[in-house]
Parts: structure tokens; sequence; C-alpha cells
């Protein structure tokens, strides 16, 4: 497991009391399961101006057509991230940013496909992205705002996130692949806090 301590920025309301030092706030992957992430492939790392956390996988590849195997076609990970809040304090998820790399044969058609929630909670936010072939690169998308519902304050919750990659052939006979190993350059999950006192 990794544990990242961010030191997230302060989201005051209007009139509220000069901003106090940040808080700091660890995560931590407690949980991974899914064919797109076994045991220690799947990690957090504290986004570097301390405002969320990036997700990153290490072996996380859809691929259809060709010499691909069947099941090779869908992948998916869901992660248990702990994320501990000090006292007087809140966050809610503010921005996501997925990231990966596609290589679509003409005819084939791929899908990413992102859920989060925190556990327990009844807000959940899921994000999906098409792609049609021909297409070779990074993807890129983003999803502002998606869950601003503020964890409980000074506690220990579990963001969950679930993610699913797709790949299909259609007419194509070749080898089509969709990505989000963190083995090729950009490519990881980005989550931005929204923090406040309580």
């Amino acid at each position: 497991m990794l544990a990242a301590v961010l030191g997230a920025a302060l989201a005051l309301p209007l009139g509220a009391a000069p901003a106090q030092a940040a808080p700091a706030i660890t995560v931590e992957v407690i949980a991974a399961n899914g064919s797109g992430c076994a045991p220690g492939t799947a990690s957090v790392v504290p986004n570097a101006d301390g405002t969320g956390f990036r997700v990153r996988y290490r072996d996380f590849t859809a691929s259809a057509g060709g010499s691909a195997d069947i099941v090779d076609r869908r992948k998916n990970c869901q992660l248990g991230v702990l994320v501990s809040i000090p006292d007087g304090w809140t966050i809610a998820i503010a921005s996501a940013n997925y990231r990966g790399r596609a290589a679509l044969k003409s005819g084939a058609t791929a899908l990413q496909r992102t859920s989060y929630y925190w556990q327990g909670a009844s807000a959940t936010e899921r994000k999906d992205v098409t792609f049609t072939g021909p297409y070779n690169g990074l993807w890129t998308t983003w999803d502002v705002a998606p869950v601003m519902t503020y964890a409980e304050c000074g506690s220990q919750s579990v963001l969950n996130v679930n993610t699913e990659l797709r790949v299909d052939a259609g007419t194509s006979t070749s080898t089509s692949t969709m990505s989000m190993s963190n083995t090729e350059a950009d490519v990881e999950t980005l989550f931005n806090y929204s923090v406040s006192s309580c």
C-alpha cells in the first residue's frame, strides 16, 4: 500500500476567517480488485500542488481483434482509496481528469468508463468516453465539479473508484487497444479536492 500525505489548498467561503494552515490529508489504496489491476499494480500519488492525488495503473490494457483473447476485450479495476481528513476539515471531489492511450483500427470502437463515490453516500458520478477508429494517441477528458458531496468532517472516508476499459473490434480484423497503463507517458487519473473548514 502506498500512503501519501497531501497539503491541501483551502477553499473557504466568502466572508470566512483568514486561512489557517493547510490540513495534512493522507490517502492510501486499501483495496484493488479486477482484471485491470492485479494486487500491487495500482497506486495513489500526491498531486504536485497538494490539492489532490493521482491514480496510476501499472498494467491496465483492453484489446480486441487480431490475436487478442476474447477476455481481453473488457478490463476493469475497483479501487478503495482511504482518505484521512484532520479534525475541523472536510473535502469533496471538485474535478477529475482521465488520461490514457488508444490505438484503434478503422472500424473499431472503445469505451472508457469511470465511476466514483464516497462509501456510504448516495451520490455516484459516472464518466463515459467513447472513441471510434482510426485513432492513435493520447486521450484526455475533464469532469468538473463531479461529486460535490463532502466527506464527513475529520473522518476516515473511503473513495471508491471503478474504472473500465472496453474495446470492440467491429469490422476491423487487426488488434486494437485502449490503455491506462502508466508505463506510457502522461497516463493517469487525477482527482482534485475542494477543501473546507467545518
